[in-house]
């Protein structure tokens, strides 16, 4: 059917096109927060490529759920504008037939949705976590760097290499600020490089170089020489966080009996499941009085999707307080918007049936 033909063509530009707007919109967002973060110095400034990635993947889902909702609405709303929707009744064919071209639009994104909530988002919350407890592990060498200032990870040092010589894990001009029973001591040296003694203890060894100690705000200041000063170094101990709900697989997600991972598991089923019911909440949504306001339909549209995606929110964390039950919380919002569908599409119906038989 050529009109069947048309929808599926124009359901997927207006799905490319706020795919794109989305996307934007989430790597802006994520660039942001995780610029802010390495600003305050939680995050190092060379894991922000590879933590934007993981958070775009993460947030996948949400992206196509909310593409699937708009491309539907826009387009079956355009139809209603430019009276193509009369053509459409005039055949005979009713409201309930969109159902068919809707879901066979929408289903293949929805199994991708599925497999992005249940396995791949998880993955890469899990790669985050872990490449960002890599970062803070690392021992306060190796977050040395050519011409800038670096904070140790205790905060009781700074280092400044001017730039790094040819000759391997040599440095020119270092600069070492440390702070030891409240007496500051700052170090500079013509040249430093590092050693590991035969105990596995790493030193930074400066040479040739003065080292300025004193307390800060008294005039006692100290100013000493030297040929060879050592700096003994204390590597973290690799700490691992406790593992999250969010970045278990799903076996174990399953396995576990904790409350909060069922509503983890609660919020990625229900992932696939919204992304659905939106599919379908779109066509009654998507009807334009061409006498009345175009913005109608649109910010009922918003309104629906807030209530609905707030309910499951709601539903997860009470899921995940031991305060409702995870089968119960599971289907109450779908069945509640499954309600809300069928009101829908009964009032848009009557109203065509009206309207035919005038």
């Amino acid at each position: 059917m050529i009109f069947l033909r048309a929808a599926q063509r124009e359901f997927t530009q207006n799905a490319v096109a706020v795919f794109v707007a989305l996307f934007a919109i989430l790597i802006s967002t994520v660039l942001i927060r995780l610029l802010g973060q390495a600003a305050g110095g939680r995050v190092p400034a060379d894991a922000v490529l590879a933590l934007i990635g993981f958070g775009a993947v993460a947030q996948m889902p949400v992206v196509l759920s909310l593409t699937i909702f708009i491309a539907v609405l826009m387009t079956l709303s355009r139809w209603y504008r430019d009276s193509e929707m009369v053509v459409w009744f005039s055949s005979g064919l009713p409201l309930t037939a969109w159902v068919r071209p809707v879901l066979r639009f929408a289903l293949p994104v929805v199994v991708l949705i599925a497999a992005l909530s249940l396995f791949v988002a998880p993955w890469a919350q899990k790669k985050s976590v872990e490449y960002k407890e890599q970062l803070s592990n690392r021992d306060d060498v190796s977050r040395v760097a050519p011409g800038l200032f670096r904070e140790s990870s205790g905060g009781e040092r700074v280092f400044f290499v001017e730039a790094l010589s040819g000759e391997e894990g040599r440095a020119r001009n270092v600069f070492a600020s440390s702070m030891q029973n409240g007496r500051l001591g700052v170090m500079v040296a013509s040249e430093g490089h590092t050693e590991v003694d035969a105990t596995g203890n790493r030193y930074v060894v400066l040479e040739r170089g003065r080292r300025y100690e004193g307390t800060p705000g008294t005039p006692s200041y100290r100013v000493m020489e030297f040929e060879r000063y050592q700096i003994l170094m204390e590597s973290r101990e690799a700490q691992s966080a406790p593992r999250q709900p969010k970045t278990l697989a799903l076996p174990a997600l399953i396995k576990s009996a904790d409350d909060r991972s069922r509503g983890e598991l609660l919020a990625r089923i229900s992932t696939p499941v919204l992304a659905i019911m939106l599919s379908l909440l779109a066509i009654p949504l998507s009807f334009v009085n061409p006498r009345a306001g175009r913005t109608n339909n649109l910010i009922l549209a918003v309104l629906v999707y807030l209530i609905y995606s707030n309910a499951v929110s709601v539903c997860q964390a009470w899921v995940g307080q031991g305060r409702l039950r995870f089968d119960v919380g599971l289907w109450i919002p779908h069945l509640a918007m499954l309600g809300v569908l069928a009101i829908l599409f009964y009032r848009r119906i009557s109203v065509f049936a009206r309207w035919r038989r005038r």
